[in-house]
């Protein structure tokens, strides 16, 4: 099966792959899994020939999403398709794509149609629908998770190379968990919820699903950016952190909820391990505020709110347990609307205070799975169950990333999820990035095809290569975290330098010569460092040094402290030692 990942279909158009041909592949690939139920409406030929012809006579250089086929819930509008939300009787066709739509367009994505979902956006189990239920995609006795069910479904089953889909409650990360794929919830706002129909307006968010860190960054950013179409949003500061010695929240053991599933409760402990043996201490939270928030979205006043962006339906147009959940809303007044917004706002103040003692916090992303007749058997506490972990995160205006990490004996994934305050979007993903890297075989993968060893430089922030006193635990490495900025990875420059120790001091520093004859490997750290934050970190580096442009083992090229050949004076050469740590050991012993 042709690999979908955006760097293997780049490779695939260089070599020849037309996106025609392509799409050809996936529309028989899709036919022959029809009895999974992910799709609404498919694109026929006439309509994706405007997708098509916008790709003539370019290449995959030229846009940033070229020819890359993606599927779109279906409460997110696409010119010209029927927007049904899965309730036939809402359907309506709009002239404009929703505004993250149109911004993949732009780069040279192309819409293969419309997925199904739990109706109106409501659940978090992918059964809700009249287009029947979704199944999961490695069993179809299993739920697939939702809202979102069909857009993670169609990913997982290799039918598309990214999907989009919305995050109220946990509907673009509890089916991401089922379906082994990486979900984002960004951050409330941004990206634009214009041209989506809301399920809560004040929380609902655009979500994707991607197969890999690098891909997500990619896409992301393509949708990123402030849309005056869309009262609700609007842009923030980057909030970063570090990649070692890392300190992860997870909830007090008690605290822990599984619903007896003792495979799940394994899995997380497992899943918990391998963090600590990736060097992260563990904090064990009290997990009271959060779960308090979690428990307002569907006992408080946001389901008047969703009761309310459904006002124009007949109930007899929805679903029976649809009608169900939304009658809970009738009857709630403004005095018990803003006592819920007062305890809200104490419980925030308290979910803070805990987030502030970590880096992120970890926990799984669903307690347990069930099967599509459990779930039907028991349709409103199961549904209820599987938002434990998820519902509070909009409510407190937090951002989440959802990643595979594992797989139980029958061979259905398990999934876990880091969340962390509005804006840490890049730094969980960065912190995703690690976790799907250190684990060869992630839910049962072989990651190395897909897994880039260095993630694309996020949009706003510059890599910087550092090789002395900058390093991580070094004298200078303040200058770089007091600014935000965080670890990308531990690296070798390419076997071309010369490293020097400059003469004086304190603080020791070295020097990066570039020499082809008698250069070597030398050890290296890639961090990210703000935009808003590079002047003044660069005015602060004293001559002989300077920052230009470096050559990594990988050959790409970042900018990094380097040297002037003046800097030689009085300098002694340490290129044999491979790297200023070691230097260091030596000078100390």
């Amino acid at each position: 099966m042709r690999d979908l990942a955006i760097a293997a279909l780049q490779r695939d158009y260089r070599a020849g792959l037309k996106p025609a041909e392509l799409l050809a592949e996936l529309r028989g690939r899709i036919a022959a899994h029809a009895d999974h139920h992910a799709w609404i409406a498919l694109l026929d030929d006439a309509q994706l020939a405007p997708y098509l012809a916008r790709l003539e006579g370019q290449g995959p250089e030229s846009l940033p999403l070229y020819g890359i086929p993606f599927a779109i819930k279906d409460n997110i509008d696409l010119a010209g398709v029927p927007t049904t939300a899965a309730c036939p009787d809402f359907a309506y066709t709009p002239a404009r794509s929703a505004t993250v739509v149109q911004r993949l367009v732009d780069a040279g994505a192309i819409p293969l149609g419309k997925t199904n979902l739990d109706q109106f956006a409501t659940g978090l189990v992918g059964t809700r629908s009249p287009r029947g239920a979704v199944r999961n995609a490695f069993d179809p006795d299993y739920i697939s998770g939702g809202s979102s069910a069909g857009s993670a479904v169609a990913l997982a089953l290799g039918e598309v190379s990214f999907s989009l889909g919305t995050d109220t409650a946990g509907s673009g990360r509890v089916p991401a968990a089922f379906n082994n794929l990486l979900g984002i919830k960004p951050t409330r706002g941004r990206w634009s919820t214009a041209g989506v129909v809301p399920a809560c307006r004040s929380l609902d968010c655009p979500s994707l699903f991607a197969l890999n860190p690098e891909d997500a960054r990619r896409i992301g950013t393509v949708m990123d950016g402030l849309d005056a179409a869309d009262p609700w949003s609007r842009r923030g500061r980057p909030v970063s952190g570090r990649l070692e010695g890392l300190r992860f929240g997870m909830p007090r053991p008690e605290q822990l909820e599984f619903f007896g599933d003792t495979t799940y409760a394994a899995l997380f402990a497992q899943a918990a391990e391998r963090w600590q043996a990736l060097g992260a201490e563990l904090v064990r939270l009290d997990f009271t505020p959060f779960s308090e928030a979690a428990r307002l979205l569907y006992e408080g006043p946001w389901v008047a709110e969703r009761r309310h962006a459904t006002r124009d339906m007949a109930p007899q147009a929805m679903l029976p347990v649809l009608r169900r959940i939304l009658e809970g809303g009738a009857g709630i007044g403004a005095e018990q609307t803003f006592e819920a917004f007062y305890r809200l706002q104490a419980l925030k103040q308290a979910a803070d205070a805990q987030l502030a003692l970590v880096d992120a916090v970890l926990t799984p992303t669903a307690p347990t799975h069930y099967r599509i007749a459990e779930l039907e058997a028991e349709p409103l506490l199961l549904n209820s169950r599987l938002g434990t972990y998820t519902n509070f995160m909009n409510l407190l205006d937090y951002a989440a990333v959802a990643m595979p990490a594992g797989a139980t004996p029958a061979g259905l994934p398990f999934g876990i999820t880091l969340f962390g305050p509005a804006w840490s979007d890049d730094y969980l993903l960065a912190l995703a990035q690690r976790w799907m890297a250190a684990d060869p075989r992630p839910g049962g993968r072989d990651a190395s095809r897909w897994m880039p060893a260095l993630p694309p430089t996020p949009p706003g922030r510059i890599e910087v290569a550092v090789c002395g006193a900058h390093l991580s635990g070094m004298s200078l490495n303040h200058q770089l975290t007091s600014r935000s900025a965080f670890r990308v990875c531990a690296t070798h420059s390419a076997p071309c330098y010369r490293l020097i120790a400059l003469a004086g001091g304190p603080p020791f520093r070295p020097g990066m010569i570039r020499d082809a004859e008698r250069g070597a490997a030398i050890e290296v750290e890639v961090w990210s460092v703000p935009e808003a934050e590079f002047g003044s970190f660069v005015a602060g580096i004293p001559a002989p040094l300077g920052i230009g442009k470096l050559e990594l083992a990988d050959g790409r090229w970042v900018s990094g402290f380097i040297c002037e050949p003046a800097g030689e004076t009085g300098a002694r050469d340490i290129t044999h030692l491979g790297g200023w740590r070691r230097y260091m050991a030596e000078k100390r012993a």
